[in-house]
Parts: structure tokens; C-alpha cells; sequence
């Protein structure tokens, strides 16, 4: 069955079956100090190579400030990187560490014009059949205005499965930049699986302090594809 990293800031913390293909895309409208913003496909290619390994690349985003002009609109920089799945721990607890680069290969005032590392530890742990919980412990190193500003990211949810096919989860998440304000939001949103293979998601969210964006929604599909690659790595 499909597992995605979105609609939620945390990602899952599971890998992509071995031989398989998921694709994530979405598009996410935001409100943010008096401007209007509008991004997409928001493309993530997970694709799994060893049992506990998958390869991620992050397809270049468009990004359109909707109030400016064509200065402000643009493709911003890709991303690759791999997950590693280190779980399931004692206790149940599943975990994964992920460590990737973001490369400068968007258009002026869109990339950050560095090349950025990032890591990520995604963690969960199911309460009950119904109910379950985890987070994200993040940190990237980011070029802003030529400098780096190590940033900081934890973030905390809740889930609940309503059938089988679908769920909706309640998140807590945050940037704490070593140059500026921290940006925490409050994050809700539903995903559901038309069939096995193929996902539709809905998540809206609000900034908690001036520095984030004041309100931002989002909708998203997803799509698995299995036997892309043979099989043979374990």
C-alpha cells in the first residue's frame, strides 16, 4: 500500500519497497504578510533500490509571487538525496534517517544559489489500530543572502485512521534559523487512497508568530509504481 512522506511536514518514516516507484505532487496556495504565493508540482521521485534504501530526487519547483511580476516567478532548485529505514525499533518505534543536497539549479530571486546539505530523522509509532504519533527532527544548512543559516526544524504529529483508506492528522512544526524569527505553524489536513497505488491529499495550515506565513492550503496525488527496476539488491 502506498505510503507518503506528504501532505504533512513529517515524513514517513518507512521506505519505498525495493524495485518500486513513488511519485508525490501537489500545489499549495499561501497567504504570507500581504503576499499571495502559489507553488507546484511540489514533485518528489522516491524510488527504492535496497530493501532499507531508497533514492530521492526532488523535481525543481515553480514559484509564483501572484501581486509581482515575472522577476518574482520561477523554477527553484532540486534536491537529491536517500533514506535509510533503521527501524522497527524496540518498542515498536519506526525510524529513518535521510540526508540529501539541495543544488542551485533555480531561477535568480528563486534559488538560494548555494549548494545546501540537509538531514532529516523521521520517527512514528502506532498507539492502537486507530491512533498513531510521530515526528521529525530536521536540520539545513541554508544560503540566504549569501551566508549560511543553519536552520533547525522539529515537528510533531498526531493521526487518526478513520477506515482503511483514510486518515487525517493534526501537526505541530517549526523553523528555527540561526539568523532570524522562528516560524512555527499549526498544520491539519486529510489524505485518502482511491485504490492501493494512488493517493488524493488536502492540508491547510496557520502561522503562529509573524515571521510565518499568515494561512496556506494545499492538495496533492500520489502514485505508486511497482517492478520500475530489477530486484536484485538487498
Amino acid at each position: 500500500m502506498i505510503v507518503t512522506d506528504r501532505p504533512d511536514v513529517t515524513d514517513a518514516s518507512t521506505v519505498v519497497p525495493r524495485g518500486s516507484l513513488l511519485g508525490e505532487n501537489g500545489a499549495t496556495f499561501t497567504r504570507d504578510r500581504g503576499k499571495s504565493m502559489l507553488d507546484g508540482p511540489q514533485s518528489m521521485l522516491r524510488l527504492g533500490v535496497a530493501t532499507r534504501t531508497e533514492f530521492r530526487l526532488g523535481v525543481p519547483n515553480y514559484v509564483a509571487d501572484l501581486q509581482s511580476g515575472p522577476d518574482s516567478r520561477g523554477f527553484g532548485d532540486m534536491s537529491v538525496g536517500f533514506k535509510e529505514q533503521l527501524g522497527p525499533l524496540p518498542g515498536g518505534v519506526e525510524l529513518a534517517v535521510i540526508a540529501g543536497l539541495s543544488l542551485p539549479t533555480g531561477a535568480h530571486g528563486v534559488s538560494s544559489g548555494g549548494y545546501d546539505p540537509f538531514i532529516k530523522l523521521p520517527w512514528s509509532l502506532e498507539l492502537s489500530r486507530s491512533w498513531s504519533i510521530g515526528g521529525m527532527v530536521s536540520l539545513f544548512w541554508l544560503t540566504e543572502e549569501d551566508r549560511r543559516n543553519p536552520t533547525w526544524q522539529p515537528a510533531f504529529y498526531i493521526e487518526r485512521q478513520i477506515t482503511k483508506s483514510w486518515d487525517v492528522f493534526l501537526e505541530y512544526a517549526a523553523d528555527y534559523p540561526a539568523h532570524g524569527e522562528p516560524r512555527p505553524i499549526l498544520h491539519t489536513g486529510t489524505a485518502y487512497r482511491i485504490t492501493p497505488r494512488n493517493q488524493l491529499d488536502l492540508h491547510i495550515g496557520v502561522g503562529l508568530s509573524r515571521a510565518a506565513p499568515a494561512v496556506f492550503v494545499g492538495i496533492g496525488y500520489s502514485f505508486l509504481i511497482d517492478h520500475v527496476m530489477p530486484v536484485g539488491i538487498r
